[in-house]
């Protein structure tokens, strides 16, 4: 059985099924990173190559090397967070399984065993940019690097903190659905451009299929928008929203709900008890001012084209449990 996170930890003994075991105490983010340069220097040079590289870090279990930690313990005790208060201790979930136990928010970003994945993840991220280096290529290897989620930061030990975003992984918030996203590709893309336009990871299937000239396959990407022309610098995409729907309790605290962004504004539906709320995301990106009421006609607005979505979908609404 294959599982999203390391079931046995960091450390070889892995024991995961399509990984052989390495010497005891090998890192898998190491070893991951060991294994990927093996196929960049054995690849067929005669064709382009695709890969899709998914590391565990940074997920639970948070396990590092004993060497980093100690290094951002120290940086902890240097910066006086180990004096303050870093987790705070909330409602009860909301989900029935976890009933009985406390959503904790972290509040301080000072979790040493996760700084010191984080340092780990950039080094090896690093060796991989060095191997297509050496290998002749890094100049026209287009290199997507982003998350699936955000950082995990009101369960399960809560290792990370967002801010100024409002809370995190499994949630409806910015925290929980704003990533990283650099892109790399020094053929096309000006060094340290930044681009504002809101996108989304169905859009790289259709980014991928156009950026190797390869026909675009319509029936299988339509959530997607090709995102070469923000790539090369050229217009905005032709996109009118971004949608969400989760419609299920996560083990992070957040409830059913869906969202829709357009523009600036955001409206999130929460599906347990009806409310709306409406964010201007480029004044308010904290989510702490809810305009529901100020903007009624923008909320309307929003709330039409979400139902619209979902209905064209088919998208599943959870129903009330009745005993």
């Amino acid at each position: 059985m294959l599982y999203g996170n390391p079931y046995n930890g960091y450390f070889s003994p892995y024991d995961i099924p399509t990984l052989e075991n390495g010497p005891e105490g090998e890192y898998l983010t190491d070893r991951l990173t060991d294994e990927t340069i093996k196929l960049i220097s054995n690849r067929d040079t005669s064709s382009p190559f695709y890969l899709n590289l998914y590391y565990y870090a940074v997920h639970t279990p948070i396990q590092a090397k004993e060497n980093q930690i100690h290094k951002y313990e120290q940086k902890r005790i240097a910066l006086g967070i180990d004096n303050k208060e870093e987790l705070i201790v909330g409602e009860h979930f909301p989900c029935y399984h976890k009933r009985h136990e406390h959503i904790t928010r972290r509040v301080i970003q000072g979790n040493a065993s996760y700084a010191a994945m984080i340092e780990n993840l950039d080094w090896n991220v690093g060796r991989l940019l060095s191997a297509l280096k050496e290998a002749g290529i890094d100049e026209d290897t287009l290199i997507i690097f982003t998350s699936d989620n955000g950082g995990l930061s009101t369960a399960e030990g809560s290792p990370t903190c967002n801010a100024p975003l409002n809370e995190g992984k499994g949630w409806m918030y910015e925290g929980g659905v704003r990533v990283p996203l650099l892109v790399r590709w020094p053929d096309v893309i000006s060094p340290g451009s930044i681009c504002n336009e809101p996108v989304t990871s169905p859009d790289f299937y259709p980014t991928l299929l156009e950026a190797s000239n390869s026909p675009l396959i319509l029936e299988q990407h339509e959530d997607g928008v090709s995102l070469l022309p923000l790539l090369e610098g050229r217009d905005k995409i032709q996109r009118e929203a971004l949608y969400w729907h989760y419609p299920h309790y996560g083990n992070q605290g957040g409830t059913p709900g869906s969202s829709i962004r357009m523009g600036n504004y955001k409206l999130i539906e929460f599906f347990e008890t009806g409310k709306c709320e409406l964010y201007d995301l480029t004044e308010d990106i904290s989510e702490e001012y809810n305009l529901i009421d100020e903007l009624p006609e923008k909320a309307s607005l929003l709330k039409d084209k979400l139902e619209k979505w979902r209905s064209k979908l088919e998208a599943k609404i959870p129903a009330a449990y009745k005993d």
